[in-house]
């Protein structure tokens, strides 16, 4: 049983510690939305998330003032969209009248973000996906609050080349119809492979087919509370430290069980899961860089940073599933470049490279994120960033995932603000050799050999 004092317990790890719960979120399932017309369609979905989620930022905040605990973001995710309007969207302006009804939805109920204007490709794209697709840039540059995400592979189906092809165009298209500001419309969009149904982080959030009518999950982050843990053990041998660790991951687990579980009875809503993710901010003191360096390393991006990295993840779930039951979504450490000051540091120091990156993506919990790049980059490059990185989560059965910002009318070395979780971003180089003949190629990647299980 979880009670109020286990929430005494970390009094310090939220007011010096940078302790927070980041995100509920309600996941909506809105296949019955689907109507005969894209109007009728965008009432229907209006109707049910008002009806399950208008309490939903109100509850938050109770929550937070009675326990003392921050949650910094309330958050809904939908049913993939391709799915929602498959049978009443003709044309990519269809979906955009979607993405506009979620978003004044979004903000009736007062959250902060709405994902789910996603697709699932990963075997192939029907019409409707591809038309979701094509509507991504303009939707994204002209809502608030919606997030975008992609699916272009599995380990048990392969990669989708031609949807991967597709996405390096509308990344790009994206962040030209965003350049007015800083290109953030691709911070609202991910291409995964292996997405989770249950993660309740943006950009890539979705209410996946196998999940109850709604959900609550929740999203825990505490990079500066392991960071002050691991001080105390410094110099310690590698036992104590993984030690330090697992017993860090478990309090913060169970403070963010304790509001799940909550919001879950205030709200009439079934609990889900905890995705204990080490997500940072751009605060001093609240990142995942910092905790590398604590560990042993003079700078993120320095030789051992993979196998630090390594530790530091698996440490983090070891800690988690002992303290409930319902660890899900992605969990882990989160390493985006613009929300991390230790990782922006390390990139405009030269110790962290973008190949750097893309290697410790395979042992940390997601991929490439927040990263910038010149804004001349060529769609093939960033097509062929996006397969690297769903290749990898593919032969390792494991949540990859690339949010990357082509930052319009910036080179190498400039930086790209953004402000609040957000940050800023120091742009950084791509590889300059082509991989056109190969993102040209059509049809897929065939699903690795261990992909057969049955």
């Amino acid at each position: 049983m979880i009670n109020i004092s286990e929430v005494f317990e970390t009094h310090d790890m939220i007011e010096k510690e940078n302790l927070d719960v980041r995100t509920i979120t309600m996941g909506i399932n809105l296949l019955d939305c689907a109507g005969g017309s894209v109007d009728r369609t965008c009432d229907r979905i209006r109707t049910k998330i008002l009806s399950l989620a208008s309490g939903l930022a109100a509850t938050a905040d109770e929550i937070a003032a009675e326990f003392g605990v921050p949650i910094v973001n309330k958050r809904i995710s939908v049913t993939p969209v391709s799915l929602v309007g498959a049978s009443c969207c003709s044309s990519a302006g269809d979906f955009a009248k979607i993405a506009h009804a979620l978003d004044e939805t979004a903000a009736e109920t007062g959250v902060n973000f709405m994902g789910g204007y996603s697709a699932i490709v990963s075997k192939g794209m029907t019409g409707a996906d591809r038309l979701l697709m094509e509507s991504i840039p303009e939707a994204l540059a002209s809502t608030e609050r919606i997030c975008s995400s992609v699916n272009v592979g599995s380990t048990r189906t392969g990669l989708d080349m031609d949807a991967v092809r597709l996405m390096g165009h509308i990344v790009k298209r994206t962040a030209e119809l965003t350049a007015d500001r800083n290109s953030i419309g691709c911070a609202k969009l991910v291409v995964l492979c292996n997405a989770p149904d249950d993660n309740p982080f943006m950009a890539g959030a979705f209410h996946g087919v196998t999940e109850p009518d709604a959900v609550i999950n929740v999203g825990v982050s505490g990079p500066g509370v392991v960071k002050s843990a691991l001080e105390k053990v410094r110099g310690e041998d590698f036992g104590v430290l993984c030690e330090t660790i697992k017993k860090t991951a478990f309090k913060i687990t169970r403070v963010g069980q304790l509001v799940a579980q909550e919001a879950s009875r205030r709200l009439g809503v079934p609990f889900g899961i905890i995705d204990l993710s080490l997500a940072p901010t751009p605060a001093v003191g609240d990142s995942v860089a910092d905790i590398l360096k604590e560990i042993g390393l003079e700078q993120a991006g320095a030789p051992g940073t993979t196998a630090a990295l390594a530790l530091l993840n698996d440490q983090v779930k070891k800690g988690g599933i002992m303290a409930s039951s319902y660890v899900g979504g992605l969990s882990g450490a989160f390493i985006p470049v613009s929300e991390d000051q230790g990782m922006i540091d390390a990139a405009e120091c030269g110790a962290l490279t973008i190949e750097k990156l893309e290697a410790m993506t395979c042992v940390c919990s997601v991929g490439l994120d927040m990263i910038a790049v010149p804004g001349d980059t060529p769609e093939s490059t960033i097509s062929g960033i996006i397969a690297d990185e769903a290749a990898i989560g593919m032969i390792n059965q494991k949540t990859t995932a690339v949010r990357i910002i082509p930052a319009q009318g910036k080179k190498i070395g400039d930086r790209l603000e953004f402000g609040g979780l957000l940050g800023y971003a120091p742009v950084i180089p791509v590889n300059r050799f082509s991989c056109e003949a190969f993102i040209s190629r059509e049809g897929r990647i065939p699903a690795p050999v261990h992909s057969f299980k049955n």
